[in-house]
């Protein structure tokens, strides 16, 4: 992981970064040295995460595209990591929630490593790390919009890294399987009450069934290897998809 210091003299911008996997990164980064701005549409509690790690907040909904042009991107680390799901079988899947989240989880990374791209290639040095997920690699029935989204990242992920390698900038995924943040504890609670189940047997039936290791991954852990692949350990380390999804994809 990054050491405390090694960061210092980056600034790190961190989308969805007032909460779950996004405010972890945000404090990991920022004990490491990075100066963060924390980019979120909840304005009050991307103000509270900045002001945790003497960082900087931004509210901006990332699904207007015109927005995302308008952010400073002269950033050395960008972690692609706002996004939502939604749940319903493809066949009924509203059209316009398919577009939107397309446009938050594809299009605005798209658009901030493009606008972030020159600022690292002149300073030699660049990270952007993309929070996937397992359905980055693996698909799940009902999920279309989440997994086309995740798919798509992690090919501009690999686009990213072959054409920032010569420019010492790397690329990566980081596929968590599910961790406990708000969008997950959502999850289980409206999956508990379609299944008439209890939230504890929607996690062990349903979400670990496929995992080896049966708990929920913590947010801290993603934080840790989004740092280590901001770290001098992982220069090399470019196009690749840090899996983390408790032996899923063992199968």
């Amino acid at each position: 992981m990054a050491v405390n210091g090694s960061l210092v003299g980056r600034r790190a911008l961190i989308t969805g970064g007032a909460s779950g996997i996004g405010r972890a990164c945000a404090v990991r980064l920022a004990e490491a040295g990075a100066d963060v701005v924390v980019v979120d549409r909840d304005a009050e509690a991307a103000k509270a995460a900045a002001t945790e790690v003497g960082g900087t907040a931004l509210a901006v909904d990332l699904s207007d595209l015109e927005a995302v042009d308008g952010l400073d991107l002269a950033v050395d680390i960008l972690v692609n990591n706002a996004g939502l799901q939604h749940v319903a079988p493809l066949h009924e899947f509203p059209v316009d929630r398919f577009s939107y989240i397309l446009r938050l989880m594809l299009e605005a990374p798209f658009r901030l490593a493009r606008g972030a791209l020159p600022h690292m290639y002149e300073r030699g040095w660049g990270r952007v790390v993309n929070i996937s997920s397992i359905h980055g690699l693996r698909a799940s029935a009902y999920k279309s919009a989440y997994v086309t989204a995740k798919h798509g990242l992690e090919g501009l992920s690999k686009v990213i890294a072959l054409e920032g390698a010569p420019h010492g900038v790397t690329s990566n995924c980081v596929n968590p399987a599910y961790v406990r943040t708000p969008l997950v504890e959502g999850q289980i609670a409206d999956q508990a009450r379609a299944h008439g189940l209890s939230e504890d047997q929607v996690v062990e039936q349903v979400m670990l069934a496929p995992a080896a290791v049966k708990r929920l991954i913590e947010p801290a852990e993603v934080a840790d290897a989004v740092a280590w692949l901001c770290s001098p350990s992982a220069a090399s380390v470019t196009g690749t998809s840090l899996v983390m999804d408790g032996g899923w994809s063992a199968h």
